[in-house]
């Protein structure tokens, strides 16, 4: 029933037609029916996490014998090792490839800079980040729009419940993976440590698809697997082992899945969560060691983002904590700016990007444009600076990576910002983060650098490339954290370092709104617990001020592409009304045993997913609830033709000859049986069909005068789909009416009443 009536059109032929489009002003009640899937509008379905108890599957359940659930439970452990793997290796993979491609790239304008022909090293700094930019932009635009952005949002919505369309798809991973090498390559101010989450998710699904009767991989066991239940516990798992793929945290990779990804836990899913990061930091930690010996070309300067802070004296007084909580309201304000602005650049690119791939395109050379002759124009606006006394032998660096750029300068002399952009990203926070490089920046430097990153990165994000926000979020919060720093000088005890991580810190807490998890992974990165204080309160500071002007970037992204996204709380205004206020009709609903033109009619007349399933005499001796049937699970039976030409009971026996409970699982990638494949005969939609073999018979009731905020908890927390409505009073039909989560969504409430303050 996620698709209402309203929201879809019936051509002559019976097929269903989209409406157009959802960011049309004052149009209401779409949010759940379809979202922005790269820049198309797509239908959306809910996930079903809930247990199916028909006949099937409980005959299922009780023939399994002592050694097929070992192998069930062994074969889960099992995937969980290889989503960890297989995680670690691409994230290797996407450090190594993104350091030697920008190494060269680097490499190639540095030395056309020292035979001082400045333009032809511009013009091959622009061509590198436009070709490399063009690609990427051509693998999102015609091979997966969905691979676009950083992908955290739509993890954070599936693992809610929300279906869309192809954000797990092979052709996801395959786009996001190298659309991410060659976006980070090109010198864009983004991360590759956000895509690596939705990577994490992508392998994680891969891995839980249950099988494959195309590829004939149908071991029994790997059936088990298809259902949203178990294929969620896995792709949170791909989550919280993508975080710690790109950070090497994998404490902050299970916090960041409990805090900000996913809606449900429990204590299994701690443990395999756990064990998944495990194995994705003994994995990158024996690469680290591996390619220490120059093994793995320009790896290893930099990539897989460490920030040894450790040395750094950590000792403050009241004053310092004053400049501490100063940095954390002000990181706040920033960071909902932050937000704000990116909000209003992706409503722009998204009108930009809806014209077609080649414009995604333009739009994407376009900002690597302005991107190159920012990174290559501002820093002949830097005066050249002295090299320090204790570093003649390594000042300035000239063909390698270091913290000292000669660019334009004469010998002897070196370029601030030319050192903080011409180097990748990674390499750029750690020269920031560090603690042994004081007064290497001016505080000129530290600005134009803090302006540049923080305006690149708002208007970089959006764009047809797979990019993430943690790392342009970090860039402009430790520019920023150090320029506090240089200023306050001897007045402070903390170190300039130690600032920069401060500031890093409050703008992740402004932007992303995490406290938890964000303070871990800071820890694991810079390898520093003595800051543990510090970093809790700036960001718990961070947070409350930014939170008084709109919400963290990841649930503006949600609301914008129309996911409908259901929090924990319930809103104030659904305390005001019960469950049938909101119920949208007609209901359609079947017999025990029903007739097959009706069940026919029904399935391509209306989208609903869930149908109730009332039994009436001479089944039963009035009109009860039997349970709920799937629109999947009807289409299966009626592909089977287990047909009666009388109305009877055929019985559990009867089917299970021919179908399994396996017969009924999900199927991968959206591969199931389609209301086009039924080729039903005139005749035979005058027969019957047995429907109690497949309704679960125990589904989850409320009673129509429930309060709707608490039907919402309710929902959200048992992961429900249909939830289905029935009177209070007798004389009424068994079933009112179902709510799913389109009942819930704000625009669905306040589209019916508009007199209700959403915000009280």
């Amino acid at each position: 029933m996620e698709l209402e009536e309203n929201s879809i059109e019936i051509d002559k032929k019976g097929e269903m037609k989209l409406r157009q489009p959802l960011l049309v002003k004052n149009r209401r009640n779409h949010t759940s029916q379809h979202a922005i899937v790269g820049a198309n509008i797509c239908p959306i379905e809910s996930l079903d996490y809930e247990i199916i108890e028909n006949d099937l599957f409980k005959q299922d359940w009780r023939s399994r014998t002592r050694v097929e659930i070992l192998q069930y439970v062994s074969l889960k452990w099992t995937l969980v090792l290889l989503i960890g793997l297989s995680t670690g290796l691409v994230g290797f993979f996407n450090n190594l490839a993104v350091e030697n491609i920008a190494g060269f790239k680097l490499f190639l304008t540095n030395s056309l800079m020292l035979q001082e022909k400045y333009y032809q090293a511009f013009a091959a700094f622009a061509c590198c980040n436009m070709v490399l930019a063009a690609v990427a932009a051509a693998l999102c635009a015609y091979i997966s729009p969905a691979a676009a952005g950083s992908g955290i949002p739509e993890v954070k919505a599936y693992l809610n419940g929300v279906d869309a369309h192809s954000i797990l798809a092979p052709s996801t991973l395959f786009v996001k993976i190298f659309g991410s090498v060659f976006g980070v390559a090109a010198g864009f101010v983004v991360g590759k440590e956000g895509p690596m989450v939705h990577t994490g998710a992508c392998i994680a699904s891969l891995f839980g698809q249950g099988g494959s009767r195309k590829y004939h991989l149908t071991w029994k066991c790997l059936r088990y697997f298809k259902n949203d239940r178990d294929r969620r516990d896995l792709i949170t798992c791909g989550a919280a082992a993508g975080v710690a793929a790109a950070f090497c945290a994998p404490v902050g990779g299970v916090l960041f899945a409990l805090e900000e990804a996913a809606s449900w836990w429990r204590s299994a899913l701690l443990w395999r969560t756990f064990f998944t990061t495990a194995v994705v930091a003994v994995l990158l930690r024996g690469f680290i060691e591996f390619c220490k010996g120059g093994k793995c070309g320009l790896f290893g300067e930099g990539g897989l983002i460490m920030f040894d802070v450790s040395s750094a004296k950590v000792a403050y007084s009241s004053t310092d904590l004053l400049a501490v909580i100063s940095v954390g309201a002000i990181g706040g304000i920033l960071g909902s700016l932050y937000n704000f602005l990116v909000d209003k650049v992706l409503r722009t690119y998204s009108i930009i990007n809806k014209r077609g791939p080649s414009c995604k395109i333009l739009l994407v050379v376009t900002i690597s444009l302005l991107t190159s002759c920012c990174s290559y124009g501002l820093p002949w606006l830097s005066p050249c600076i002295p090299c320090p006394h204790r570093l003649e032998d390594h000042c300035p660096t000239i063909g390698r990576s270091g913290n000292y750029k000669n660019f334009q300068c004469p010998p002897k002399h070196y370029n601030g910002l030319a050192s903080l952009f011409f180097s990748t990203n990674d390499d750029a926070i750690r020269k920031l983060l560090s603690s042994s490089s004081d007064g290497e920046f001016h505080l000129s430097t530290l600005f134009g650098f803090f302006v540049a990153v923080y305006c690149l990165g708002i208007v970089t994000y959006g764009i047809a490339v797979p990019s993430g926000l943690f790392i342009p979020v970090i860039l402009a919060g430790s520019s920023y954290g150090r320029l506090v720093g240089t200023l306050l000088g001897s007045h402070c005890e903390l170190d300039a370092g130690l600032f920069s991580l401060l500031g890093a810190a409050s703008f992740l807490g402004g932007t992303m709104r995490t406290t938890v998890s964000l303070c871990v992974i800071l820890l694991e990165l810079t390898n520093n617990l003595l800051m543990l204080p510090l970093m809790m309160l700036v960001l718990l500071i961070s947070k409350s001020v930014a939170d008084c002007f709109n919400k963290g970037v990841y649930d503006q992204i949600v609301k914008m592409k129309g996911l409908p996204y259901m929090e924990a709380h319930s809103e104030p205004y659904m305390r005001h009304l019960v469950a049938s206020d909101v119920l949208s009709g007609p209901l359609v609903s079947f017999s025990g045993v029903e007739k097959v033109g009706n069940i026919l009619h029904a399935l391509k007349t209306r989208a609903h997913n869930g149908f109730p399933v009332i039994d009436e005499p001479p089944f039963s001796n009035a009109a009860e609830l039997c349970g709920l049937v799937l629109r999947s699970h009807l289409l299966v039976l009626l592909k089977e033709k287990k047909f009666t030409k009388l109305r009877v009971l055929m019985g559990s026996a009867d089917i299970m000859d021919r179908l399994k409970a396996h017969d009924f699982g999900k199927a991968g990638l959206g591969k199931g049986v389609r209301l086009e494949d039924l080729d039903i005969e005139e005749e035979e939609m005058e027969m019957y069909i047995d429907l109690h073999p497949i309704a679960n018979t125990s589904p989850y009731t409320v009673v129509e005068t429930m309060s709707l905020a608490k039907a919402a908890i309710f929902f959200r927390e048992l992961g429900l789909r249909h939830l289905l409505v029935v009177p209070k009073t007798p004389g009424k039909p068994p079933v009112v009416g179902i709510l799913t989560r389109h009942d819930f969504m704000a625009e669905h409430i306040l589209g019916l009443y508009p007199h209700f303050n959403p915000h009280e």
